[in-house]
């Protein structure tokens, strides 16, 4: 069913899959990475892996981000920071109208990063953690002045910066530059599941093995030839949703 959820006069729409019903026992939030959405076929990692869910019995809440997919607002204003606005708004809301007793928090990429962060601030209601994939290195990457292959000065961020159609606010690398990713994530001492791709040209899989230093329950998988969509031509992702729906289920 459709979602709707306001945030600071902004309208964030997904779908509530998996269910017939508002108010659910179990719930997976899922949250999709950067230029992401979440996703209408198989081929988006999120939507493949919530059909894997919801044929296993466990209903999951995506939430386009602001300024992504259909939600409101523009994505040149996106920003991590937002990002998790956005997230503390979807979490009220699953508090106040789906009440879950079991609650769990899958991220993708960027959504990975804020599902960290939030899982944090809500460690007394996120009962699992599911990251997939961290762009954790989002940071050094600002400070270094690069962003998928696009190079600028870090001390002198412009306006916005074009990334494959995308524009990307100047305030996005700006915030990037400090954030305390780790040491907020950190602050979640629930059990963990990680995966991260060894193919992945996006974002390296030490980001991955960083978090498995930090948290004491987790439990780190690294996939042979899987893509930073955790996709590869020996079916890495069928292995990725088994994963993710065993550590789930158990």
């Amino acid at each position: 069913m459709e979602i709707e959820i306001q945030r600071d006069g902004l309208t964030l729409r997904g779908e509530l899959s998996g269910t017939d019903t508002l108010k659910n026992e179990t719930l997976v939030v899922m949250m999709h990475g950067f230029k992401g959405s979440i996703g209408y076929d198989i081929a988006n990692l999120l939507f493949d892996t919530h059909n894997q869910l919801n044929l296993h019995g466990l209903p999951t809440l995506r939430i386009n981000f602001n300024g992504c997919g259909d939600s409101d607002g523009e994505f040149k204003d996106m920003t991590v920071l937002n990002e998790i606005q956005d997230g503390i708004a979807i979490l009220e809301y699953v508090q106040k109208v789906i009440q879950p007793r079991h609650l769990y928090l899958v991220g993708h990429s960027q959504g990975e990063v804020v599902a960290s962060m939030l899982a944090a601030y809500y460690h007394d209601q996120i009962e699992k953690l599911v990251l997939l994939a961290p762009a954790a290195t989002l940071v050094s990457d600002a400070q270094a002045g690069i962003c998928q292959g696009v190079s600028y000065d870090p001390q002198h961020v412009p306006d916005s910066i074009m990334l494959d159609g995308f524009e990307v606010g100047g305030a996005y690398f700006r915030t990037a530059q400090h954030l305390h990713i780790y040491e907020t994530a950190q602050g979640y001492q629930g059990p963990v599941l990680l995966v991260h791709g060894l193919d992945d040209q996006v974002v390296s899989y030490e980001a991955t093995k960083k978090y498995d230093r930090i948290y004491q329950h987790d439990q780190m998988h690294l996939i042979a030839g899987a893509s930073h969509n955790l996709m590869g031509d020996q079916d890495q992702r069928q292995v990725v949703k088994d994963l993710v729906t065993r550590f789930l289920m158990e």
